[in-house]
């Protein structure tokens, strides 16, 4: 069970391009017998899905419609959404939910103030790769510069979409870790800014809540003002969970 359930968290990771056989023998240690026989059994019960043509696996629609279910009601957004309605009035800005999902960076929440950026293209269900955006930025600090060059490897493509080459990544982590809160400016989208603050939604789940608006909204003052802001008001919603 618990081999086939790391297989589908494999595949979430991957669900966009898809992925083979041989890279998931890569990614999960499992022997190619082994592997296989889970696969295939995920794609009879409809929880995994291949490509006739590529070969890559993907998600299924069972375990889609499992997602889009436990989407509707998520705990962590229960406790989470009066402090991103607080935040939003305050700000007026956009207010972003995010956890970590294996290499990427998953939108549980939004919340829009007074002055909602209209280019946003993150909605609720979205991913992004780790360090693009505010709160993935803010997520990825925590991990080792190893781990982070790991993930960069595995996606460099990606991140050359997004203009972020190695050092440049790099030099953002170690500035987050530096200051305290994810700050960035046009990184996704030409005229968008965002702050972000990590915390621990649970022993095992890390998160992130993060403002975005237009840039001429967020000159680097109000930046500060906004971290500061998110710190403050996290570090008493994240005492009340671990007492909860």
């Amino acid at each position: 069970m618990r081999r086939a359930l790391n297989l589908l968290r494999l595949l979430a990771e991957h669900h966009e391009d898809g992925i083979t056989l041989t890279e998931v023998l890569s990614a999960s240690g499992l022997e190619r017998s082994t592997a296989h026989r889970l696969l295939s059994s995920l794609v009879e019960e409809r929880f995994a899905e291949r490509d006739p043509d590529s070969k890559a696996y993907r998600l299924g629609i069972d375990a889609m419609q499992l997602g889009f279910a436990a989407m509707r009601r998520v705990p962590l957004v229960d406790s989470c959404r009066p402090l991103m309605q607080k935040l939003a009035r305050i700000s007026g800005d956009t207010v972003f939910l995010v956890i970590r999902q294996g290499d990427y960076c998953l939108c549980l929440h939004r919340e829009e103030g007074h002055f909602p950026v209209k280019v946003f293209t993150t909605d609720v269900g979205g991913r992004r790769l780790l360090g693009l955006g505010a709160g993935g930025l803010a997520l990825m600090s925590q991990l080792s510069d190893a781990e982070v060059e790991r993930i960069f490897d595995r996606h460099v493509a990606e991140y050359a979409q997004a203009n972020f080459t190695r050092e440049a990544l790099l030099q953002a982590i170690k500035r987050t870790r530096a200051i305290g809160y994810a700050d960035i400016t046009d990184t996704l989208t030409v005229g968008v800014s965002g702050v972000g603050c990590k915390f621990d939604a649970s022993a095992s789940t890390q998160a992130a809540i993060s403002f975005g608006a237009i840039t001429p909204r967020l000159p680097p003052e109000r930046k500060k003002e906004m971290a500061h802001l998110l710190m403050e008001q996290l570090l008493p919603a994240t005492a009340v969970r671990e007492a909860t």
